[in-house]
């Protein structure tokens, strides 16, 4: 049971790594649940947006278009940000912020595109590469992928210790043991927590629950309605079959890593939002759910080595921007960790290295 890598956590972050480094490397995928992609990558809102996460994530986003768009993990949406006069300097800030990248904005009039707006809301940008992202198709892709270039997953195998010696990690998990020259840290909202076990500082990765709604409406969601989303950051919501809505007050509630579960005060304030923006009824809520979206400090992804604890590779903080940018961010950390390859057009490494935190 000896590995190059074991990678700790098997949601999209870790799956999309295996999948990118077993062709190169004997690879373990260790995840704590008894399936993989419980949380986070389970719960996604489900759609690909290259303004989503701001600058810092967008050539990430840009640069996994390509391949998502060739595995058939793409389909058309659209996004429109919409708001009210007051947000009108939002808007201007968010094209400039775009500006001169390969991202395509345009100012429009939101009611050229959302029936039922109500007066007031005049301020929209348009970003049309907006598209639906099939998350359970791309996770379990990512899985075959590695298990067919010879990963090995073992799931239901909770981290319980780890020691290095003879420059390999021994690792103690309720699946059995397993030794591996690297460790690679893509625990999600764990990261910190798994940092500890292997000795290392915490970078101060932190969770917050988001949550989401499915709505029934009337009338039902128009064919061709786009992702909406609020300049003023306060929801966003997208059409799903049947004329229905799915709906996130775009909130962000710190929490402890945990099977996140919605709060009824949530949901009510997230269609309240949306009622202050559409004339539409809501008929019922027929599901309601939360996930957890992990950020470090400055909310940029963490991908390197950690400067201080050997065979320690991180690969998390990804936000609510993992799944978008996963194919390129597979791409960096098996260049990272092997030294060699090509890195994603547009990419530069160093902003995500996990040494920005701390001194050597």
């Amino acid at each position: 049971m000896s590995f190059d890598v074991a990678i700790i956590g098997a949601g999209i972050a870790g799956a999309s790594l295996a999948a990118e480094l077993a062709p190169h490397a004997r690879v373990l995928l260790v995840e704590g649940e008894d399936a993989p992609g419980y949380h986070a990558t389970g719960r996604s809102a489900a759609f690909w947006s290259e303004t989503y996460g701001g600058p810092g994530i967008q050539p990430l986003t840009s640069a996994s278009g390509p391949t998502l768009r060739a595995g058939g993990f793409l389909q058309p949406l659209g996004s429109i940000h919409v708001g009210r006069e007051a947000d009108r300097a939002a808007a201007h800030a968010l094209l400039a912020a775009f500006a001169g990248t390969s991202v395509m904005l345009e100012a429009v009039d939101p009611a050229d595109q959302i029936p039922g707006i109500r007066d007031g809301w005049t301020v929209g940008v348009w970003e049309p590469s907006c598209a639906y992202i099939d998350v359970g198709g791309l996770h379990a892709s990512c899985l075959a992928r590695a298990r067919a270039a010879g990963a090995t997953l073992v799931t239901s195998a909770g981290l319980r210790g780890a020691d290095r010696s003879d420059g390999r990690w021994h690792l103690v998990t309720a699946a059995g043991r397993y030794t591996a020259e690297t460790v690679v840290n893509a625990a999600g909202a764990w990261a910190d927590q798994v940092a500890r076990v292997f000795g290392a500082e915490p970078l101060g990765i932190a969770p917050f629950r988001r949550t989401m709604a499915q709505l029934r409406v009337d009338p039902p969601a128009c064919a061709g309605l786009p992702h909406v989303a609020a300049l003023n950051g306060t929801f966003y919501f997208k059409p799903e079959a049947g004329g229905r809505v799915w709906l996130s007050p775009h909130d962000e509630i710190p929490t402890d890593p945990c099977d996140a579960a919605p709060d009824e005060l949530d949901v009510a304030i997230a269609i309240d939002r949306l009622e202050s923006a559409v004339d539409w009824r809501v008929e019922a809520v027929e599901r309601r759910w939360a996930g957890l979206r992990s950020f470090a400090p400055d909310r940029l992804p963490v991908f390197g080595f950690d400067p201080v604890v050997p065979g320690l590779f991180w690969c998390a903080g990804q936000g609510g921007f993992g799944i978008q940018t996963a194919p390129a961010a597979a791409t960096l950390s098996t260049a990272l960790l092997l030294q060699q390859g090509e890195l994603p057009p547009g990419v530069d490494p160093l902003i995500f290295s996990p040494g920005r935190f701390r001194r050597v």
